[in-house]
């Protein structure tokens, strides 16, 4: 096996692979050239060195590679056989493309279909401007290989619409090859489950542990976005740069370290993915372990009482009852040049296997802030742009002020009251994210940018539209009771895709409760005692009303506060940064709590039982905490309700 590298070049170190021009599997003659590597000094090529087959190629095109990197492995062999002369598809990008006066536009009308062969000047797609619709055209002949807009959807100028394939073959398909009809099959269940998330699967235990015969449907991975994509990937990053941290504090402890320690983000990559899947292994346990029936296939309603499943035959589930749990999904504003391969949405960021040395967060709700004191405690250089004077606006200020001043201490740069507007590419590869503020435009270049702007309720393909289920008065998510149910008796919604409330412990309690009234049990969702965790560095965890909240609906409130820096437990920990709130009402019953420190996470479990017991401060007084833990904060705070904190 030989190894093609990057040979050593006058006055440079790195270089970007500008262009492939092999695939695995072709063979290659020596003196072809194989890479092309952009430099400062022009471009360069790389050549094989003897005639072969490439067997695998270790980088991407717009990768920065280093003298001596290995950028392809090649079987050597005596000669090039003779190959027979074929013209390779390209793929080609659809954009919506510049018009006068306008920088975005509504997709109208989609004319086409993946699979559909189209013409030079036929018209893709119908765009709605203030000025009036306007065609989008192929440029060419070939065939749409994937559409990245649905109707309805905003694009932006330069947006890539869909991916054309040119010089794709005429597909003539044998009879013999021709795709088997599948089966249909009309089936039964008690309780139809349409999605295996947080809401979905726990849902389906309580269910079947009360004696009802369940079915998931499930199209991708049990465990949804919070196991696959969100909670659980994201708090196993953060554990290893939380290390990575501490590690920087040994000298504070009296440990010396050896040496220097960096980061490997390929093994923290490796290690995140071994957990997932401990996890997602773990669920299929329990759904076999409680005789519930998983089918992996894509789900629609036919009417009110039928779901049709396409997996590897079509079922038409006849239901007693339905739960939808199918969560959401990622929602970016159209940015112009979003699609340029520096700019990552949070799914991609917890599958990038290098550490950038920078990077720009756009967003600074709950995603944006934990990625950016992620990366920051990995030791990347953050950018956070901020929309508003403050991150995490749905927190109360005092709390959003402390983080902010936490994140800068850290060296986190925060551009307030700012708004992107899009993003360059440089001569360098990096990505120049612009903004605007006090309408002046500037710029953060950066290695990587990292979108983290929200999430939708996951509706497309449900087939509500067969149905009577309402969404909610905005449109975004179905609309449900207190118990969980929707306009239809019958059918109940739980999680991301009703959006109450979009986190993945209240989707399994919504899940809970909606099995709990489908076996006739009163059950009511009660969203002040939901409480939020945000895994920044140090945590912040809310639970029950908050001072803003209640200042603006006129709420009479007394707080109490205890800071970090008179708990012995933070001080031995070296994390005396933050404070806990508790907020009582006029019956001196605690009606909310928050917690920014260390413990943040497990501490607000105990503010959220006085809560939802409408305990007083009086009865936490009355409770004995262990010494010394960080949990004496809570004490303390119940104590400044009454007589004042003690050790402050």
């Amino acid at each position: 096996m030989l190894e093609i590298k990057m040979p050593a070049m006058p006055a440079t170190k790195t270089a970007t692979v500008a262009k492939i021009s092999v695939a695995v599997g072709d063979h290659v003659s020596e003196g072809q050239e194989l890479f092309s590597l952009e430099t400062k000094k022009g471009a360069r090529p790389v050549k094989a060195a003897a005639n072969g087959v490439i067997s695998e190629l270790k980088v991407s095109e717009g990768e920065e590679v280093a003298v001596g990197q290995v950028l392809a492995l090649m079987e050597e062999e005596a000669s090039k056989p003779e190959v027979k002369q074929t013209t390779e598809p390209m793929v080609s990008e659809v954009k919506m493309p510049a018009m006068p006066g306008t920088k975005t536009a509504t997709v109208a009308k989609i004319s086409v279909t993946v699979g559909d062969r189209v013409s030079e000047g036929q018209e893709l797609f119908s765009l709605e401007t203030k000025k009036g619709a306007r065609p989008v055209k192929a440029a060419t002949d070939g065939v749409i290989s994937e559409l990245k807009v649905s109707e309805g959807d905003e694009a932006a100028v330069g947006q890539v619409l869909a991916l054309l394939q040119e010089n794709a073959p005429e597909q003539a398909t044998p009879a013999e090859e021709k795709p088997t009809q599948k089966n249909t099959v009309e089936k039964h269940t008690e309780l139809l489950i349409l999605g295996g998330g947080t809401g979905g699967y726990v849902a389906a235990i309580a269910a079947a542990k009360q004696g009802k015969k369940v079915t998931l449907v499930e199209q991708d991975r049990l465990g949804g976005t919070c196991l696959n994509r969100g909670c659980i990937p994201t708090k196993t990053l953060i554990a290893s740069a939380t290390l990575c941290s501490k590690l920087r504090e040994a000298d504070v402890f009296g440990i010396e370290l050896e040496g220097t320690f960096h980061p490997q983000m390929e093994r923290i990559i490796e290690r995140k993915n071994q957990v997932v899947d401990r996890l997602v292994g773990g669920i299929g346990y329990l759904m076999d372990k409680n005789s519930i029936e998983v089918i992996e296939g894509t789900a629609g309603f036919v009417d009110n009482k039928t779901v049709r499943v396409e997996s590897d035959a079509i079922y038409l589930y006849q239901f007693d009852d339905c739960i939808i749990a199918t969560g959401s999904v990622t929602s970016n504003p159209p940015l112009p040049n979003m699609d340029l391969p520096q700019v990552m949405d949070s799914t991609a960021a917890l599958n990038c296997t290098e550490l950038p040395q920078s990077v720009t967060v756009i967003g600074s709700g709950v995603i944006g802030m934990e990625f950016a004191f992620l990366y920051r405690n990995l030791g990347a250089q953050v950018t956070v742009i901020v929309s508003r004077d403050r991150p995490l606006p749905m927190i109360d200020r005092d709390l959003s002020e402390a983080i902010l001043e936490i994140a800068r201490d850290m060296g986190i740069r925060m551009e307030m009251n700012s708004r992107v507007s899009g993003f360059l590419e440089d001569v360098n590869g990096q990505i120049i994210t612009t903004f605007t503020r006090d309408g002046k435009e500037h710029f953060s270049v950066s290695d990587k940018a990292l979108l983290a702007v929200g999430r939708r309720p996951n509706l497309e393909g449900l087939g509500l539209e067969n149905t009577d289920v309402k969404l909610n008065e905005k449109g975004k998510g179905i609309a449900v009771d207190d118990h969980m149910r929707t306009s239809v008796e019958h059918i109940y919604a739980v999680g991301d895709v009703n959006n109450l409330i979009q986190l993945a412990h209240a989707a399994s309690h919504q899940g809970m409760i909606a099995v709990d009234n489908i076996l006739g049990k009163d059950h009511a969702f009660h969203k002040s005692e939901v409480p939020s965790v945000i895994f920044t560095h140090p945590e912040i965890a809310t639970v029950g009303i908050g001072e803003d909240e209640a200042k603006s609906k006129g709420i009479a409130y007394k707080v109490g506060r205890f800071h970090y820096t008179g708990n012995g437990k933070a001080l031995t920990m070296n994390e005396t940064e933050g404070f806990v709130k508790l907020l009582k009402d006029e019956n001196n019953v605690i009606i909310g709590g928050a917690v920014i420190g260390a413990d943040a996470s497990t501490l607000i479990a105990s503010i959220g039982l006085a809560i939802a017991n409408k305990l007083t401060d009086a009865d936490i007084e009355k409770t004995i905490f262990a010494h010394p833990t960080t949990a004496e904060v809570i004490h303390e705070a119940s104590l400044d309700l009454s007589l004042g904190a003690f050790h402050e």
